[in-house]
């Protein structure tokens, strides 16, 4: 049985109280945040419960082994890497650090230690994503030709990153996992229309190999809430839209197809205009079975699906990202990512 500490109580931690409480291998022992009144509503979730007003107390409580991190970005580096050094496993809600120098010292640490860090890219966990992965693995699928998705929302406005650490980020996370290659170059542009706070809009565009294309547009100020993913595929395509309550997937057998030319005319375009189909889809909880393999991973000692070194490509995508943006667009190249160069890397910085 883990023993688990949650710091932050806020919204997002309220819901990893509620699922580690639900978890059959592992028990909430304590949990953490400044405000009393969010103290008290953990306590309503989970009675008995020993809360804290200080992190470093959680952290060194000798029953807890391993701490879940669901407090404001700017701070999951110093609690994470305390974490580490106190000899526990650790969960980062999104994103891992806001530097990619910060999250390649907490890749470091847990691997130094050999204790699980895992990054909250709770998409990845979903039962949608993980059939998309399935369907574009098929040969029916073909190619990726590219993706393209919609996510806004009117707020909620954060105080310490932008709309791209925010909303872009899951996005990330999903293409890290679904593609088995990663982007060569970024570029972003976008703006803010409130001084002093972060950009709230911004356009996102990330550059495979092969031609592959990624469009990425994340909002805080549209008037609905839009959670929308369309992706080509040289024989079919997808369509994924997290806000329906049914046939949140539907794959469809469309495309484009080149004629052979005739008499020396160029080559015309066809288009193939089939039926769809709507998958059935794992309904758990995606933050549940973000949970579980958590603590699957800790008590199995294995490399977690969105471990660092998915967090650590995640944060420098974003970090170029912000860099882009800046200067209005201009292209950002983008490190090797392989797993080869990575444990080289990491060995390196080791020794």
């Amino acid at each position: 049985m883990i023993g688990i500490g949650i710091a932050g109580c806020g919204y997002w931690g309220s819901n990893l109280i509620r699922n580690f409480t639900s978890l059959e291998h592992a028990r909430l022992r304590g949990v953490c945040d400044l405000s009393p009144e969010r103290l008290e509503g953990a306590l309503q979730k989970a009675p008995g419960v020993e809360t804290y007003s200080r992190f470093h107390d959680l952290i060194h409580d000798p029953k807890i082994e391993a701490i879940v991190v669901a407090t404001p970005a700017g701070t999951h580096f110093p609690i994470a890497m305390e974490s580490l050094q106190a000899g526990k496993h650790v969960l980062v809600a999104k994103p891992l650090a806001t530097s990619s120098e910060e999250a390649m010292e907490l890749h470091e640490e847990a691997s130094k230690r050999g204790l699980t860090l895992m990054v909250g890219h709770t998409f990845v966990y979903s039962g949608a994503v993980q059939r998309i992965r399935q369907i574009m693995s098929d040969d029916d699928f073909g190619e990726m030709l590219y993706y393209s998705s919609s996510r806004a929302n009117l707020g909620v406005f954060q105080p310490d990153v932008n709309v791209l650490w925010d909303l872009a980020v899951h996005d990330l996370s999903i293409l890290d996992f679904l593609l088995d290659d990663h982007p060569v170059a970024i570029s972003a542009t976008g703006t803010r229309h409130l001084q002093d706070h972060p950009d709230n809009l911004a356009v996102l565009t990330l550059f495979y190999p092969d031609s592959r294309i990624a469009h990425i547009h994340v909002s805080w100020v549209a008037p609905v809430k839009v959670r929308h993913i369309h992706i080509g595929g040289s024989r079919q395509m997808i369509v994924y839209d997290d806000t329906r309550s049914d046939k949140k997937v539907t794959v469809h057998n469309k495309g484009v197809v080149l004629e052979e030319p005739v008499n020396g005319d160029p080559q015309a375009v066809r288009y193939r205009d089939g039926g769809w189909t709507a998958p059935e889809l794992d309904s758990t909880e995606p933050l549940f079975a973000e949970a579980t393999h958590f603590v699957d991973c800790i008590q199995r000692s294995q490399q977690p699906l969105t471990g660092a070194p998915s967090g650590l490509r995640i944060v420098t995508a974003l970090e170029a990202a912000t860099r882009s943006m800046e200067q209005r667009g201009q292209v950002i190249e983008l490190p090797s990512f392989d797993a080869a160069s990575e444990a080289v890397q990491l060995a390196a910085r080791l020794a």
